[in-house]
Parts: structure tokens; sequence; C-alpha cells
């Protein structure tokens, strides 16, 4: 059976160890520590207590590459990837999660499917590059990574799909699964209603099913194809009015993983018509 997990940025901003707490309580296989200005988040002893204390494995950890975790580690994106990687392992975590390059890190974008290889194959952790979009601004597009938004086009073993960025991107997310085949080794599981040129430049994360995005199509494609990665549920509950209307947003997110993920059944002949 594949493995659905939780990304710890589900619960955010609450505490790395609620984030734990609320994935066992829904029922996950796992997490996904987002590493973030916490410092709990880059303390592999401490992970590993959280994650004996709540029974939640460590399957993926997704390195510090949004905005607002420019500084932890320091400047020099490539060493953020090498010590996300480092601290992977140091878990038992199998990927690492990151984002192809801003524009403005120029040096990095040259050098980043080499670093993404390299510190792969010394870590021994599989470091899967997630589809961004683009974003629009005053009705333009503006290209905000490089060598671009779009993993499919890269020359990289493994990528992370992300239903909440292919609808901000316009792309569907069950064709880039076809492109990707054997290279799509992680899923973000939510869904995704806006789309390119509606005024949005953040994506949504929303529950999977109430969005535009093929979502179940995609899982069962996976499902049927005998794939082995892992689901991690990415979804937004800030919204949620308290902490069990998150954790129903949750469960939500975790039954549609386990109905669309389940063993296709067979009929079988009857016993009148079996030859």
């Amino acid at each position: 059976m594949i493995k659905v997990g939780m990304s710890t940025s589900c619960v955010f901003p609450e505490s790395i160890a609620t984030a734990f707490g609320m994935a066992k309580q829904a029922g996950f296989d796992g997490v996904e520590v987002m590493i973030t200005q916490d410092p709990v988040t880059r303390d592999a002893e401490r992970l590993l207590a959280l994650s004996h204390e709540y029974g939640m494995p460590i399957l993926s950890v997704h390195a510090p590459v949004l905005l607002l975790t420019q500084l932890v580690w320091g400047t020099d994106p490539r060493r953020k990837l090498e010590r996300s990687a480092e601290l992977a392992a140091a878990v038992g975590a199998s990927t690492v999660v990151v984002h192809p390059p801003f524009r403005w890190q120029p040096k990095y974008g040259r050098t980043f499917l080499d670093a993404v290889a390299t510190i792969s194959k010394a870590s021994g952790v599989e470091i899967a590059v997630e589809n961004m979009f683009t974003w629009q601004v005053r009705e333009r597009e503006v290209k905000v990574y490089a060598p671009g938004w779009d993993p499919t086009t890269f020359d990289c073993d493994a990528v992370t799909l992300d239903f909440s960025h292919a609808a901000l991107s316009g792309r569907d997310s069950l064709e880039m699964a076809r492109e990707l085949g054997s290279r799509l080794r992680h899923v973000h599981l939510c869904d995704g209603a806006a789309q390119p040129g509606d005024g949005r430049i953040f994506d949504e994360h929303l529950v999977p099913g109430t969005g535009r995005q093929p979502v179940a199509e995609t899982l069962r494609l996976l499902t049927d194809g005998g794939w082995s990665g892992s689901i991690v549920a990415e979804v937004n509950t800030h919204g949620a009015g308290d902490r069990e209307a998150r954790l129903d947003m949750l469960r939500q997110t975790l039954a549609f993983a386990r109905r669309h993920t389940a063993p296709a059944t067979r009929a079988v002949p009857s016993s009148s018509t079996a030859r």
C-alpha cells in the first residue's frame, strides 16, 4: 500500500510537536518535515524523539526554499540543500523536496541540476524537484524560477508533483504524471482552483477533490502502475475555525487518498460460470 504522510506545514503556525500529534490523530502513515525558522525542524535528535513519541516515521524533508526561510542555514542555497539531505539521512527520511532556484540566484540556477545529482548520490537520499508556477503581476507573466518552474523539462531523476502548483501554472497534473513516468517520485496531495490570468500569485493547497485538478485520476494512475513513491498531504488549514476543524480537513484529505489508492477490485467468476 502506498504510504500517505502529512506535511508539518499543514498546521502552520502550530508547533512541530502539534503537527506530529495531529498527523497521528488523523491517521497518517508519517510526516514530511518542512524546514522553517523553528530550530526543532532542523534538529535530528529532537525530530527523532518526536517521531518515536508519536509513532510517526519521517518520510521526507522539505528544504528551506521559501522567502520566509531565506536565512535558515545561511545564504548559500547549495549548502542549504546539502544540510537538508544530511538531516533527511539522519532521521531516516528517503526524500528531500526542493524548489527550483529563484532567478535572482543565477549562479545556483546554473549549477542546480548538477547539485541535485551530486548531493543525492553523496547522501543516498532522493532529491525530488517540485513543480512550481509562473507569477502574474498586472496581467503580465513574470518568470521567477531558473532554470524554470516545470521540472518535466529538467534533466533530473526525481520530481515532486504538487497539484495546487499545477493548477496555478495552467498544467493538467494527470498529463504531467504521464510525462514524468518513473521520474515522478513524490506527490504533494492537495488541489487548486486558481488559473493563470485570474490575478492570483499564491497557490491555494485546497483539500483534494474541492478544486479543478484531476487528483483522483492521477492517484489511480499511480496506484494501477505499481508506483512506489510517497504521497504527502500539503493542504492549507489556516482558515479552519479551530483545531477540530483543522483535524477534519486532514481526515478528509487522508480519506480521499486512501479511497483513490486502494487496490482495484477485480470481478471473480462465480462457481457456476467458472471453467
